[in-house]
């Protein structure tokens, strides 16, 4: 029988380290650096899992938003009006549902990625910044799929292809590191409270009904003042619906303040997100 000095030479000698020490920052996304091949495989294992019933599959990833779409043109533009005041109203309510539900569906789907996965958190020891990590690549591979949706349908609604599209890939850039520091904010929330994924729906239902995805905030709020329409404007939710639209539709513009707060809210949001989740590393058992 080996001797408590006999294991602790053993521990020195071998250079073994605690399961339950919490390592730096940086050692941290180290290992979930070295981890990515994993990422990307659990990101298409549930990919796969989620349509597997399905009989056209991942077509849905397509035909969804597209669905969606068409029916909040029906009930919001059509019979509620909200169409009034924008040009080119289908492609500002397409470019506002696709950009929103990459936000919302992350988000919701990340906060309760611990708690799917309990069974392997509890059997090996791994970052478990990969959870959330690999269900915001899930979600980001199938925004791809939609944005390409996107992009041929904004062509249809007879926007023209202009030098702005370039600045596209740095609005998605931009939205998604907002929605990864937010995914890991909920993620670490859903880990310890399961009451999260009964209220976040209705914040998500909130936040969207405010964040202009089916009526232009300008001219719906302009008999509130001045203030309202701003606050509003630049809430993160409007900020990148208005970016996306701003590079792909010629009759829509926003003002540098809203490239501002999305490059603010960008970054805020990943720093917040990453130091709280890392913190509450050790309580994801």
């Amino acid at each position: 029988m080996t001797t408590h000095d006999d294991n602790l030479a053993l521990v020195e000698k071998y250079g073994l380290k605690s399961a339950s020490v919490t390592p730096t920052l940086g050692t941290y996304l180290r290992d979930t650096w070295n981890r990515r091949a994993f990422i990307s495989e659990l990101a298409n294992a549930s990919s796969t899992q989620q349509y597997a019933d399905s009989l056209i599959g991942r077509l849905w990833q397509l035909f969804t938003p597209i669905l969606n779409a068409g029916i909040y043109f029906l009930m919001f533009g059509v019979l509620l009006g909200t169409r009034r005041g924008v040009e080119n109203y289908p492609a500002f309510l397409i470019a506002g549902v696709f950009a929103f539900n990459f936000m919302q569906t992350t988000v919701t789907t990340a906060q309760n990625c611990i708690n799917k996965n309990a069974r392997l958190v509890s059997a090996i020891h791994f970052p478990k910044l990969v959870l959330p990590l690999a269900t915001i690549y899930q979600q980001l591979q199938q925004y791809v799929v939609t944005l390409g949706v996107l992009v041929v349908l904004v062509l249809i609604t007879g926007e023209p292809l202009t030098w702005s599209w370039l600045l596209l890939p740095i609005v998605i850039f931009l939205q998604l590191m907002f929605t990864t520091g937010f995914g890991l904010m909920a993620a670490r929330v859903g880990a310890r409270s399961r009451d999260i994924g009964q209220l976040l729906p209705f914040f998500m239902r909130t936040w969207r009904y405010v964040s202009g995805v089916f009526f232009s905030i300008t001219v719906f709020t302009s008999h509130l003042g001045h203030g309202i329409g701003n606050y509003l404007t630049l809430n993160p939710g409007a900020v990148y619906l208005d970016l996306l639209r701003d590079v792909l539709m010629k009759t829509q513009s926003v003002s540098p303040s809203v490239w501002v707060a999305g490059v603010v809210w960008s970054f805020s949001f990943f720093g917040l997100g990453l130091v709280y989740f890392f913190r509450g590393e050790n309580t994801y058992v």
